[in-house]
């Protein structure tokens, strides 16, 4: 059962891979630098923004390039987790708006928002964590992206606002990762006024998980990162495909989903690896792979 689970969670996002990558390269080709740079190393991969210049925007082809970064070997062994962050004081100021007048079009105004979406999907429809970790300023689809993240690390002079309703087009797509992260309310007040909070309020109402001095940003990030690849990744897979399946269910259907996923879980080999380092006082070993030992 647990390894149908995870084939199906990667079947939610499987794309061309060659025409990805093929629009990608002409992407960083048409500039100086690519709008995203990767690095990965022990399980941790980094993708970092880098367009500085332009706030980090999220434009057509920085969503795409952002993309390609996160599905390329998605399935492998070896990565174990992702860590999205930015160059720059500005984390992401969201959309690209030069890219959304009359002269672009409606096909292409779809095309972005629909590529948006996927994105924002796929960082959830993943088995693998991805942690935002942010320093500076996240607006519009930049919030939403921190939104869309498992995890959220921020530094204490960081803000986040959806101000798109001041410059007349109101801020819906990030209010669908928004609107799940904090309560309604809370949702609603940045919605309408456009008015930014603080890190420390990003805490309290849920969008972020953890506040830090800037220096220690990364220290704390990557050991986060670290605590996760020493878990199973199997394990860690599963749980995460279960918690978000489950938190659009009712109560008792949640409780039939979570349930089933917990039985799957011990079926693994590393779930009855991690029971029996248990018992026997020692550390487990893991294999992390999607192995079942019984049915």
């Amino acid at each position: 059962m647990a390894p149908s689970l995870m084939s199906r969670a990667v079947g939610l996002f499987q794309l061309s891979r060659a025409a990805l990558l093929h629009r990608t390269r002409f992407y960083c080709q048409t500039l100086s630098e690519p709008l995203t740079v990767t690095q990965q190393s022990s399980g941790i991969r980094r993708i970092i923004l880098n367009n500085p210049k332009k706030r980090n925007a999220l434009s057509l082809s920085m969503l795409e390039s952002l993309q390609e970064n996160i599905l390329t070997d998605v399935d492998s062994d070896d990565l174990r987790v992702i860590i999205i962050s930015a160059r720059g004081p500005v984390f992401s100021s969201g959309h690209d708006l030069k890219e959304l007048t009359s002269d672009q079009g409606r096909d292409h105004h779809t095309r972005v928002f629909e590529t948006c979406a996927q994105v924002m999907s796929l960082i959830q429809d993943i088995p693998i964590p991805v942690i935002a970790m942010v320093n500076g300023v996240a607006t519009a689809a930049g919030c939403q992206l921190v939104a869309s993240c498992d995890i959220a690390v921020a530094t204490e002079k960081s803000t986040f606002a959806t101000p798109g309703v001041n410059l007349g087009l109101f801020c819906s797509t990030p209010a669908v990762a928004i609107g799940r992260a904090v309560p309604r309310k809370v949702a609603m007040e940045m919605l309408f006024t456009g008015m930014p909070i603080s890190a420390h309020d990003a805490l309290l109402h849920g969008l972020i998980s953890k506040v830090v001095p800037v220096e220690q940003l990364e220290e704390e990030t990557l050991a986060i990162a670290q605590r996760v690849c020493n878990a199973s990744r199997p394990v860690v897979a599963l749980g995460k495909t279960a918690f978000y399946r489950q938190m659009a269910h009712s109560r008792d259907a949640a409780y039939i989903t979570a349930s089933k996923v917990m039985v799957d879980n011990l079926a693994l080999r590393d779930g009855q690896e991690g029971i029996r380092a248990f018992i026997e006082k020692r550390k487990p070993v893991w294999s992390h792979k999607v192995e079942n030992v019984h049915d």
